[in-house]
């Protein structure tokens, strides 16, 4: 399958946008941990109505705004991956959730007594559509910030571009 891609130059750093022609399957900050997992197979740079609103989306974060919408998306992982990346989309702007009660949520999703905070940790950090599905605002249960993949200061800034106090 053709990926056909997009870049975007944010303030902090090029994005690197991706899609299968129809709908947003993946968004990485450059350089930073899983952007070698980009598909092998790309198209040439092109633009495309779900690119074009992709855009638009990252022009109004980035401004400062809380976008009104969310671009089509394509979610590609494991049920329990999807579970994950779906309860991430139900944190609001400026809000963050810890690793230990996200569990808990994919707990009560999937039926199950427990879920380990380390496994959704680790569906988390595989997010293919970063800051649209917003992995950063997962936090230590201590409020610190712990596991990003584009790294901690990356994490910090975008919670402090959406005016979230930042503790321990």
């Amino acid at each position: 399958m053709t990926v056909f891609y997009r870049h975007y130059d944010s303030p902090l750093g090029k994005v690197f946008l991706a899609s299968d022609g129809e709908a947003l399957t993946g968004l990485w900050f450059e350089g930073r941990r899983h952007f070698t997992l980009l598909p092998e197979k790309r198209g040439e740079e092109t633009i495309l109505p779900v690119l074009e609103e992709t855009c638009r989306w990252l022009d109004t974060y980035f401004n400062g705004q809380v976008p009104d919408f969310t671009p089509a998306l394509r979610l590609q992982g494991s049920p329990f991956r999807r579970a994950v990346w779906q309860l991430l989309l139900d944190i609001p702007y400026g809000q963050t959730v810890s690793y230990g009660r996200l569990a808990a949520r994919v707990a009560r999703i999937l039926g199950c007594g427990r879920m380990s905070a380390q496994a959704v940790g680790g569906a988390v950090g595989h997010n293919p559509v970063s800051l649209i599905v917003p992995c950063h605002r997962v936090i230590g249960t201590d409020g610190s910030l712990v596991g990003y993949a584009g790294g901690l200061e990356l994490k910090a800034r975008l919670l402090s571009l959406e005016q979230k106090t930042i503790v321990g």
